[in-house]
């Protein structure tokens, strides 16, 4: 192992290519030879931790919407004891929102960096690779609730990496796609996530990492990049299993045409060049990258990956129904209020229960009953709100589970239905990422307005079971705990453990949800007019007739 710890003061006068040199540091801090070169951490108790290492060159300049290219290894030793900026994000929205962080972020588009947190006496360690949220916009692995430590006090090298967001991560356009040697531009963002899967092959044995037992995880569009990764050939044999927290297997733009309702990629690209005035790709690469994704918001751009047949070959539906994804094992999973706190997604009521019922039986056709049975005009505010949940989120889940079953890969199911106090209070039971607090344990680090649970024995204990769970199916595949039962995979018996007050297994999720989405999407699938995301319940366009194709 390459890995020593060792003082620092000989240090001095060692120059690096891409930081600067260490002149001192304390005597017991660690530094690891790494083959992307010599970084310095700091310890802090029993875990090693190195900040703000770049994985890639700056993508910027004559860089920016290219694929990343890897970093050199450069001379000296690289201090890692602070975090990289995050990558450029458009301002955060209103300050009510939980979501709101106290202090702006520091940005910059030079921002390709990743973290680890590793025990000081780690040896082929399985490691997690964990990649935030932030609908492709927003966010940042430098997040206060994404600290590594307590998991990697279970035995686990921690990775947290930053990538390109927003118009700087996933703008497509001709102009690109001309000057690619692969003619496909879009998913920078992805390709930088799946450059920072390479450095993991490359260096983490030098941190006590095993390269070959690498578990990806992510949640909301981290989770998305899950899913985007286990579909993308160039991230095959990277990463050894998987872990989706409320992940949405929605349509995507395909590059080059219009289909399932949305423009191709290169058109919204040409569009929002349009808007922001810019003749060429000289034009737009000289504009401020702040000013450039700031104005992109403001036009209405949306950040996905696109279908542009080489990093993203095919709809993420068609490649999970024909068995193409990347055959690991998954854990996977979403919240039972994940609507609660991301109400923009979700219509408003309609002033009587019989107009809601209309709506539906007009959008819905042959399926009505079963949408109604399922989301009853008896109480339509929580209808809504569980439409569209099941529509992103809970089909998703569901559907990975069975796909990877049916490839023979276990599938480990969850439904995170756990309150507090100050959640239910606030009518955010379960919220869209609820679970970080609990599966990171870092209940003390959420924002401000962040409902904030108790500290005591009955959510520690929640807590450390999760960290169990999630931490041992990075081990071996298989999620275990001594503070909660067996996990048994989702299999024929459609098996799922239930996080509410405690862990509880259960089988047959939400019964009747998964195959009326999966009829829905099916349907518009075939048709290839209307995309399938959060046009649901009484935003549904009217859905395709039955097709043979699609059974329920």
């Amino acid at each position: 192992m390459i890995r020593r710890l060792l003082a620092l003061g000989g240090a001095a006068g060692l120059f690096a290519l891409a930081g600067p040199a260490i002149a001192a540091a304390p005597a017991d801090a660690p530094v690891v030879d790494a083959p992307a070169g010599r970084i310095a951490g700091t310890r802090e108790g029993a875990i090693e931790v190195f900040r703000g290492i770049p994985y890639a060159l700056p993508p910027v300049g004559a860089r920016r919407w290219r694929p990343p290219a890897p970093m050199p290894r450069w001379e000296g030793t690289r201090a890692a004891r602070e975090f990289g900026p995050a990558c450029i994000q458009p301002p955060q929205g209103s300050l009510d929102s939980i979501y709101a962080r106290a202090e702006p972020l520091p940005q910059s588009e030079d921002c390709l960096t990743l973290n680890i947190w590793a025990p000081a006496d780690a040896r082929g360690a399985p490691v997690i690779l964990w990649i935030h949220g932030g609908a492709l916009w927003s966010g940042s692995s430098r997040e206060e609730m994404y600290d590594g430590a307590r998991l990697a006090a279970r035995g686990v090298v921690v990775v947290s990496i930053n990538y390109r967001l927003g118009a700087l991560g996933w703008f497509a356009h001709p102009q690109l796609s001309a000057e690619s040697p692969d003619h496909v531009s879009g998913n920078y963002g992805l390709l930088d996530q799946i450059e920072a899967l390479r450095w993991v092959q490359e260096n983490i044995a030098a941190f006590g990492g095993d390269p070959g037992n690498v578990t990806i995880a992510g949640e909301s569009a981290g989770a998305l990049s899950v899913l985007y990764l286990m579909v993308a050939p160039q991230a095959r044999g990277l990463f050894a299993r998987a872990i989706s927290q409320s992940g949405y297997m929605v349509s995507m733009p395909e590059l080059g045409r219009a289909r399932h309702g949305a423009p191709s990629a290169e058109a919204a690209g040409e569009r929002l060049a349009s808007q922001l005035r810019a003749p060429n790709l000289a034009a737009l690469r000289a504009m401020d990258a702040a000013r450039l994704n700031a104005a992109a918001a403001a036009a209405g751009y949306v950040p996905f990956g696109a279908v542009d047949g080489h990093v993203l070959p095919e709809q993420m539906v068609d490649a999970f129904n024909a068995g193409d994804q990347a055959p690991v094992p998954v854990l996977i999973g979403f919240n039972a209020g994940e609507i609660r706190s991301l109400r923009v997604l979700a219509p408003q009521p309609p002033a009587s229960a019989a107009e809601y019922e209309a709506a539906i039986r007009q959008r819905y056709g042959d399926l009505a009953d079963p949408f109604l049975r399922l989301y009853p005009a008896s109480d339509m505010a929580e209808s809504i709100l569980a439409a569209t949940r099941d529509a992103l989120y809970g089909w998703t889940a569901e559907n990975v589970a069975v796909k990877q079953t049916a490839i023979g890969q276990p599938a480990y199911l969850y439904l995170f239905d756990h309150g507090y106090p100050a959640a239910d209070e606030a009518n955010l039971h379960a919220f869209h990422a609820s679970e970080l607090p609990y599966m990171f344990g870092t209940f003390d680090c959420t924002p401000a307005r962040w409902p904030r649970p108790p500290r005591d024995a009955r959510e520690q204990a929640l807590s450390d079971a999760m960290i169990d769970y999630w931490t041992s199916f990075a081990r071996d595949g298989r999620p275990g705990s001594a503070h909660g039962p067996a996990w048994t995979p989702y299999g024929a018996s459609r098996a799922y453990m239930r996080f509410a007050d405690a862990p509880r297994m259960e089988r047959g999720l939400m019964p009747g949800m998964y195959a009326l989405s999966e009829e829905i999407v099916c349907r518009r699938n075939a048709a290839g007019d209307i995309g399938w995301n959060w046009n649901v319940g009484l935003w549904s366009p009217s859905n395709p007739p039955a097709v043979a194709a699609c059974r329920r």
